[in-house]
């Protein structure tokens, strides 16, 4: 529930924030809000032992300014009257509006939190299309001589990824009637680890039963 504080410039208007504070540490809730600095902006100074309420919590809102604003104040008095038509439109809602989005100790609204979420989807989204490819060559070799070839070049391009892409293959002799598979591939950078691909995908069951090894031949940025 809202609460209203008014005249806050008189002894009155403290008497009934000095009231209000009994039992309190701050405005709304146990910690720090924008209430607080609302209600602190309105009050002239600490109106010390008169009002303890007051004076407890005018301290720790100024401590916890004094840590936001770490730089040397020289301090500055204000004089003089404002124009009726500057303070009317100080006091006019779109004024309020304002204040409200005036967030300084991070309490965040879901509006906030929505739109940092979205801010933070757009930056990885442009991240990814900016990300670089590479051209990748690589010999996969077979346990032995009876390995069938057909099937072990099935079992590699059976690897499915996004910014995975298999390209062109040959079987290349090695010697003694083995031969292995060397086949091309695309990838793109932030998305595939070749690393990763070896070790997690190729070498492993099921596709170990053909594939011995994976060895890269060479490497290139597109």
């Amino acid at each position: 529930m809202a609460v209203t504080f008014s005249d806050l410039h008189t002894e009155s208007g403290l008497k009934s924030l000095n009231d209000f504070l009994t039992g309190k540490s701050y405005i709304s809730g146990d910690k720090l809000t924008k209430d607080d600095i609302k209600v602190y902006a309105a009050v002239l100074k600490n109106p010390g032992d008169s009002f303890p309420n007051v004076s407890q919590w005018y301290n720790c809102v100024s401590s916890h300014l004094a840590a936001s604003f770490p730089g040397k104040a020289v301090g500055v008095s204000l004089a003089g009257k404002a124009d009726p038509a500057q303070s009317a439109e100080a006091k006019s809602p779109a004024a309020d509006d304002d204040d409200d989005d005036l967030d300084l100790f991070g309490d965040e609204t879901e509006e906030d939190k929505k739109a940092a979420e979205e801010r933070e989807a757009a930056k990885k989204s442009a991240k990814k299309k900016e990300s670089g490819k590479s051209s990748v060559l690589m010999d996969v070799k077979p346990w032995d001589d009876e390995t069938d070839m057909k099937q072990l070049e099935e079992a590699v391009r059976s690897v499915e990824m996004p910014g995975l892409l298999w390209g062109a293959s040959k079987l290349v002799a090695v010697g003694y009637g083995i031969k292995k598979l060397q086949i091309m591939l695309t990838i793109v950078d932030d998305l595939v680890s070749v690393d990763t691909l070896i070790e997690e995908y190729l070498t492993v069951e099921p596709r170990n039963e053909y594939i011995q090894s994976c060895d890269i031949v060479a490497f290139n940025k597109i």
